[in-house]
């Protein structure tokens, strides 16, 4: 980059990155939607593998972690942020707004649940929606407000995954456990005759054809990551903050815990180059590690 288009990055705030971040790798699905549909712009990825996981934490634990890696990525010139995690959407999304518009200005913050919803409501012929999650997401009822927001007819049926996001992270997803573990949580949803399935964790885009076949193929699988990615063209777009560059942006790695686990483990979900990645360390991260 020579002199000029570095000092037009600085100052054009079209040309800064676009923040993502999750509790581990999973959210790289994620982040490989937004790649494919947004190529020209910047994006910069953190993941807090060194406390992984989120899905069975407390919501109050959640919005701390999410506000600190939104703060990381502002301080590093993020200019929209994405929570690529159904965790921490669930959790810590109203926290985490309210905080970038008092510490910032008027900083775009998307999250997956709601594009999710929007998708499985659209999709839907029987209106019985089903849910596969983590504890911490069930539990918040983040998609059943969201759902019945959209249409209050619409019934969802919600199955909490205690383990299906770790199997998935350590490269477990087609032992026996990770077989039985899927065949539990899709039983439920069978029975209730569900015609559209949510997949509320960012980790089971790596499962999806295990999933397909146990629930049938008359049952539409719904994740987030194209969804969230229109939504953030359009975010883009109503601030003026699209990247105007003709050919293909840039994408850089951050994370809490060891960097080379992390790009061992993130190139299976991103499913694309993986470069170098920079270990960060955030406040009270040590004591996870």
């Amino acid at each position: 980059m020579n002199g000029a288009s570095q000092a037009r990055s600085s100052s054009d705030p079209r040309m800064r990155p676009i923040g993502v971040f999750d509790s581990g790798v999973g959210g790289l699905t994620v982040l490989h939607e937004l790649l494919v549909h947004l190529p020209q712009e910047d994006f910069l990825y953190l993941g807090d593998t060194a406390r992984f996981p989120y899905g069975q934490r407390p919501r109050e634990e959640l919005e701390l972690f999410a506000i600190q890696m939104a703060e990381e990525l502002l301080r590093r010139r993020a200019k929209l942020l994405v929570i690529a995690c159904n965790a921490a959407t669930s959790a810590a999304m109203p926290a985490l707004q309210r905080r970038m518009m008092e510490t910032t200005l008027g900083v775009d913050v998307l999250g997956v649940v709601r594009p999710e919803a929007l998708q499985a409501v659209a999709t839907t012929k029987s209106g019985r929606i089903g849910l596969l999650a983590t504890p911490t997401t069930v539990r918040s009822g983040a998609y059943e407000r969201a759902i019945g927001a959209l249409d209050p007819h619409v019934s969802l049926h919600a199955v909490a995954c205690p383990t299906l996001a770790t199997i998935i992270q350590e490269g477990r997803q087609f032992d026996e456990q990770a077989v039985a573990a899927v065949r539990a949580a899709c039983a439920p949803l069978l029975q209730a005759q569900v015609d559209t399935v949510i997949l509320g964790c960012t980790h089971y885009p790596l499962i999806r054809l295990m999933l397909q076949r146990v629930l049938g193929p008359e049952v539409a699988l719904v994740s987030s990551g194209a969804a969230l990615a229109r939504q953030v063209e359009h975010a883009l777009s109503g601030r003026g903050l699209r990247s105007d560059r003709d050919g293909e942006g840039t994408y850089r790695f951050l994370c809490t815990g060891d960097p080379c686990t992390f790009k061992e483990v993130g190139t299976r979900f991103l499913q694309m180059p993986f470069g170098d990645v920079e270990r960060v360390m955030l406040a009270g991260v040590e004591a996870f590690a």
